[in-house]
């Protein structure tokens, strides 16, 4: 079976490239899978409308944020320095949750569904 991104290419209002938008939605979807400990494969359309939506957002907002920094994101570099001037790849506004770098309040926003929560029920 071929994995269904969260959010449609028909629902996406970005500006994401449409040849590269797929690709890019389901990259996105599968941080939100590891994320949320993969809880929502095969119940998406189970969980709540509230829950739903913040994921539709989510997923449109990372894969925009994943696609304008995918240089950075994709670079082997943690942080390089030149002549005393040192850049660095995340900090407040970023964090790494189980290996996916996503923006933190963004992270934020997904944690409202409950989904993140790393306590077994």
């Amino acid at each position: 079976m071929r994995y269904k991104p969260y959010l449609g290419a028909e629902e996406y209002k970005g500006d994401i490239p449409p040849l590269e938008l797929e690709k890019a939605l389901i990259r996105a979807s599968r941080h939100i899978d590891t994320l949320t400990f993969n809880r929502i494969v095969g119940n998406f359309y189970s969980l709540t409308e509230f829950q739903r939506e913040i994921i539709k957002e989510v997923c449109a907002e990372l894969a925009d944020w994943e696609y304008e920094n995918s240089d950075m994101l994709n670079s082997a570099l943690k942080s390089y320095s030149i002549n005393g001037v040192t850049v660095e790849f995340g900090g407040v506004n970023v964090e790494s949750v189980n290996g996916v770098f996503i923006p933190s309040e963004l992270y934020r926003i997904l944690c409202q569904t409950g989904l993140c929560c790393r306590v077994i029920r």
